[in-house]
């Protein structure tokens, strides 16, 4: 279970550090609040739900944050490492397209990244984000639908 629950964190996030951070932090409620989990159902699912909390608690404040301190980039944008011209251009794609996922709304978003990015079926991405499954499906169907029409408009 922690495998999947460090990789799902690093989904949901930008970054390895906040993956790492947010995994962590999501370890650290479930052992606090262990008595929130109902036997017979799914711990894992349960602990992605706490995750998924956690990390829409920390967008709040960083969307709070970002109205009065301007990010530094990533590290990647710094240096390009050595990297060849045919790698630099697909990690410029790779970025291209991550920023295409990120500019999705919040819901659209871990929608993609949970059932897409991160491989989880219809039925645990829907209850990790405590949602029917109709619901999910029509929040990925738009988010499908947008990052289509910017692959259509083109690429970098």
């Amino acid at each position: 279970m922690l495998p999947r629950l460090h990789r799902l964190a690093g989904v949901i996030v930008r970054n390895r550090q906040d993956g790492d951070d947010l995994f962590q932090k999501t370890i650290a409620r479930v052992l606090e609040r262990e008595d929130g989990w109902e036997p017979g159902s799914r711990l894992d699912l349960w602990a992605a739900r706490i995750m998924k909390n956690i990390w829409l608690d920390e967008v709040r404040m960083r969307n709070r944050w970002a109205r009065l301190v301007e990010p530094m980039p990533e590290d990647d944008l710094l240096s390009d490492e050595g990297a060849t011209a045919s790698d630099l251009e697909r990690s410029t794609e790779n970025r291209w397209l991550r920023e295409q996922v990120e500019a999705l709304p919040e819901e659209q978003r871990l929608a993609i990244k949970l059932v897409v990015l991160n491989e989880l079926s219809y039925s645990e991405a829907a209850e990790i984000l405590e949602i029917p499954e109709g619901t999910l499906t029509s929040r990925l169907a738009r988010g499908r639908a947008a990052l289509s029409r910017q692959i259509m408009e083109g690429r970098p």
